[in-house]
């Protein structure tokens, strides 16, 4: 059979930046198989399978998967979706803003488009699960050579590295500036040893140190367990960044960031957080920013 499929930059407002995306718009008939040889076929960090709605009250159901298999849920893949349906016409656009459901294995991620002149410009979703901490991370120095960085790189008291999970769990490592940040290589024999098949085998390190006065944090990610030995952009893991950022703020309310990724990659990537705070407790994180279509295609899959 044959299937329609489009390739997005996410995370970015020009081509050949940001986070790639291949999404096949209506994958019905394909097999879990089919679908992850296809991801790997692409061999981007994601791939997406768009579904009709279990739900009739919601968008499309869509399954996200990595070339290591599926994931219950990922940022730039629920961001690309949202972009490709509408600016291929799949979903209409009400005016300024279009509010759809994406049903994931997470569960019913809300996602808002904006447009300008009928056309999007810039996707955000609202995370289905509010962050949540994990367990502790190994020692600090093995972290550190993990990341082949110094012990004395990494922040400490409030600023501990820690499992925060949006559904998807990351350990968060801070440092003290984006230098650090760019000196960091994933020693995969450390990691084998000490974060492999844990909810911290997923590694975002970060400072709140970014190039542009503009924004406010620098972050590399790195997921060799599920195939992506660096991320451009990861929406999943700034979602839950924005947990982990939000209960260390000063004061409640609204707050924002964005996020430079990718950049050492050569694929320069701006994520836009959002949180709400009430208390002790992050009662809402948000997390988006714009993409640019790239190429379209018909794939014959046997």
């Amino acid at each position: 059979m044959k299937y329609r499929f489009l390739t997005a930059d996410i995370f970015t407002s020009r081509q050949f930046g940001g986070n790639q995306l291949a999404v096949l718009p209506d994958a019905r008939g394909l097999s879990d198989a089919q679908m992850l040889a296809i991801t790997r076929e692409f061999n981007y960090s994601e791939s997406t399978f768009v579904f009709p709605p279990e739900n009739p009250a919601h968008t499309r159901r869509v399954r996200i998967f990595t070339p290591g298999g599926e994931v219950p849920f990922a940022g730039h893949p629920t961001v690309g979706t949202a972009f490709v349906l509408a600016a291929t016409g799949e979903v209409a656009m009400k005016g300024p803003e279009t509010r759809i459901v994406l049903e994931e294995n997470v569960g019913p991620v809300p996602v808002t488009i904006r447009a300008n002149d009928g056309q999007p410009v810039f996707c955000q979703f609202s995370v289905a699960k509010l962050p949540e901490t994990g367990p502790p991370l190994p020692a600090r120095a093995d972290l550190a050579a993990t990341l082949s960085i110094d012990e004395a790189d990494l922040l400490d008291g409030a600023w501990q590295p820690q499992v925060v999970s949006c559904g998807l769990g990351f350990a968060f490592v801070p440092v003290r500036d984006r230098g650090v940040v760019a000196r960091a290589r994933i020693r995969l024999d450390q990691w084998e040893q000490h974060l492999a098949g844990t909810p911290g085998a997923m590694v975002m390190i970060f400072a709140m140190d970014a190039e542009d006065q503009a924004h406010d944090v620098r972050a590399r990610m790195f997921a060799p367990g599920v195939g992506v030995p660096e991320d451009p952009a990861t929406g999943s893991a700034c979602a839950a960044l924005g947990g982990y950022l939000a209960v260390r703020a000063p004061g409640d309310g609204a707050m924002r960031w964005v996020v430079e990724q990718g950049y050492e990659m050569g694929r320069p990537s701006l994520i836009e957080v959002e949180a709400e705070r009430t208390g002790d407790q992050v009662t809402a994180v948000r997390v988006g920013g714009a993409s640019v279509l790239v190429s379209e295609g018909m794939m014959v899959v046997k």
